[in-house]
């Protein structure tokens, strides 16, 4: 008799060039490497990834990866977001999750992918999932920094640039940080790309709200390690100090 079927889980990390706020900022250097190249090197240490690419539009990108002996398969430019790019990829490329490792997160450790995977272990029927944190005070009127409100079950009620929930008596609550990792099976992929973007979507910016108002649930976990996400000039030099930082301290 044979056993189960292997679990495979295949990491993607969608890399645009085409980006607003930081012009370029998959290529920007950081410690004398491009940042996606950071965020590829990070994403392979985790054990609970099969395999890993870099999604992409563009051949700089590709040629810069191929210095670095990473591996790459172009994707559609008209694609409006980084779900939709995984999406192309898990068309071609048959797995039981596909984990979105954004493009600008050179700071994600194995225990993110870890937590991310585990949902899909322990219950079999979870479409998606993401991750959260505690949020931090100096955050919660910072519209850059998305927050989401879960039911009792973990599941995702709500996500939104406003601090939610709204503390009306003022008890002190409990707010959580929404990092952007997401994990999906093929289904949910597919649903996502078929689907109309939701008004909610539109209204917030946030595409995740997608899947919540077309009755697809996100699991979210909690997870107790940081991460800064490169989205300013300023992210890009605080990331740097503390890779310069962790180099000092490592030697």
């Amino acid at each position: 008799m044979s056993g189960p079927a292997p679990f495979r889980v295949l990491g993607v990390i969608p890399a645009r060039l085409s980006s607003t706020r930081l012009p370029r900022k998959v290529l920007r250097d950081l410690a004398g490497k491009p940042l996606v190249v950071h965020v590829f090197e990070a994403a392979r240490r985790a054990p609970d990834l099969d395999d890993l690419l870099v999604a992409t539009d563009s051949q700089e990108v590709a040629d810069a990866c191929a210095k670095h002996r990473i591996p790459t398969m172009m994707t559609s430019a008209a694609h409006p977001s980084g779900t939709d790019r995984v999406w192309e990829v898990s068309e071609s490329r048959p797995a039981d999750v596909y984990v979105n490792v954004q493009g600008d997160e050179p700071l994600l450790t194995a225990e993110h992918i870890r937590l991310l995977v585990s949902p899909f272990r322990e219950r079999p029927a979870t479409q998606v999932s993401t991750l959260k944190i505690r949020l931090a005070p100096d955050e919660a009127s910072n519209p850059n920094v998305n927050k989401v409100v879960c039911g009792a079950n973990g599941r995702a009620l709500y996500f939104s640039k406003y601090p939610i929930p709204y503390d009306r008596d003022g008890i002190g609550a409990v707010r959580f940080k929404h990092q952007g990792f997401y994990a999906y099976r093929k289904a949910a992929l597919d649903a996502f790309h078929r689907l109309p973007q939701s008004p909610l979507e539109l209204t917030e910016k946030l595409e995740q709200l997608r899947f919540l108002e077309n009755g697809i649930d996100i699991v979210v976990v909690e997870t107790t390690e940081s991460t800064t996400g490169v989205d300013t000039e300023a992210d890009l030099q605080a990331v740097a100090a503390l890779l310069a930082e962790r180099g000092r301290a490592a030697q």
